[in-house]
């Protein structure tokens, strides 16, 4: 049996909490009972990339039932102790007492190559895009780039750099050789030479930055709409810190205005309101930061942006019920955007 399947029961799991979390909480004294949810199971027979949310319920010192939501993030064959050890050192830089939210880490588990930690409680930016909420929409837009401004300016050395892989576009996983290998085998190559010539740009651009410029940001690496969580009435949280490491600020917002654009588009079917919306979030930022928005910093944030739109593009062409229809109209953006014939 392949072992992460013990995090699916709840027997296991409530051992596995009594040793590992309910020392962390000297306020309770026992927990009662586990519900489970995977919001991601792909486990095969001995591999698996799961994200399982579990509902605890502890008994506190009355005799009352509280009920506190844990996730866990494990992949057999990469570790997530950088998870861990970079909600740790957001922790430990006050960036929750900066006004945003963030989940606190627990444990990490060798055993399951997994990190623990409470979850933040609220619905994502996504759920209020495909309802429409405008107000709600807007002010937590708005709220992603105070958001988003405090993390760069975090203070960061060489050992914030939580996934070395993630900081270059040459690097980031699944890396352009895996790309070019999947696309040749569903596709028999027909889009390679495109994408060649989009990487080999995408690539030489970040290359110019990283040349000039040594003092690098903490960035979160995969800022989009599903991980700002609106935590309450005017206030936000951020999630999935498995790409937390240290590169070019612009990454984030290029990714960021394109997934809005991408999602609000798709979802909403308003393409003048993503623009307003973008503008908004950029706005928002160069406030916070007292950056001014040059020609240089609009070169890098739309290299991200062109970046971020292709690997929607890969995702689109290789994901199991492929969408090859929306995924070439992707690609003639980027190439357009690119000036690419």
């Amino acid at each position: 049996m392949n072992k992460i399947l013990h995090l699916f029961d709840e027997a296991y799991v409530i051992e596995l909490f009594k040793k590992e979390v309910l020392p962390l909480y000297p306020t309770f004294s026992d927990i009662i009972r586990v519900t489970i949810k995977p919001y991601k199971k792909m486990v095969w027979t001995e591999t698996y990339h799961v994200v399982i949310s579990f509902d605890v319920y502890f008994l506190n010192l009355r005799g009352k039932e509280i009920k506190i939501p844990i996730v866990c993030s494990a992949h057999s064959s990469e570790e997530r102790k950088n998870v861990f050890e970079a909600l740790k050192y957001l922790r430990a830089n006050n960036f929750k007492k900066s006004g945003f939210d963030l989940p606190r880490p627990l444990f990490y588990s060798e055993y399951f190559h997994g990190t623990f930690y409470r979850a933040i409680n609220g619905e994502n930016l996504l759920h209020f895009i495909e309802s429409k909420e405008t107000r709600v929409v807007e002010n937590m837009v708005f709220l992603a780039g105070k958001l988003l401004a405090k993390l760069h300016q975090i203070p960061a050395g060489f050992e914030a750099n939580f996934n070395p892989l993630n900081a270059r576009i040459e690097t980031v996983i699944p890396g352009v050789s895996h790309i070019f290998k999947e696309m040749e085998a569903r596709y028999k190559g027909l889009y390679n030479e495109d994408l060649k010539r989009i990487y080999d740009y995408f690539i030489a651009t970040e290359e110019k930055f990283f040349k000039a410029h040594d003092k690098l940001s903490l960035i979160h690496g995969d800022a989009h709409p599903e991980n700002i969580i609106r935590t309450g009435e005017g206030r936000v949280g951020l999630i999935d810190f498995t790409d937390l490491c240290l590169g070019d600020f612009a990454r984030d917002l290029g990714t960021f205005i394109q997934q809005l654009e991408y999602k609000v588009t798709i979802k909403a079917g308003d393409t003048t309101w993503a623009e307003k919306l973008k503008k908004l979030f950029l706005d928002s930022y160069l406030e916070a930061t007292g950056i001014t928005m040059t020609s240089d910093l609009q070169e890098r944030i739309e290299l991200y942006y062109n970046f971020t739109a292709i690997r929607t593009t890969v995702f689109l062409f290789l994901k199991f019920e492929n969408d090859s229809r929306n995924g070439k109209l992707l690609l003639e953006k980027v190439k357009a955007n690119l000036n690419l014939k």
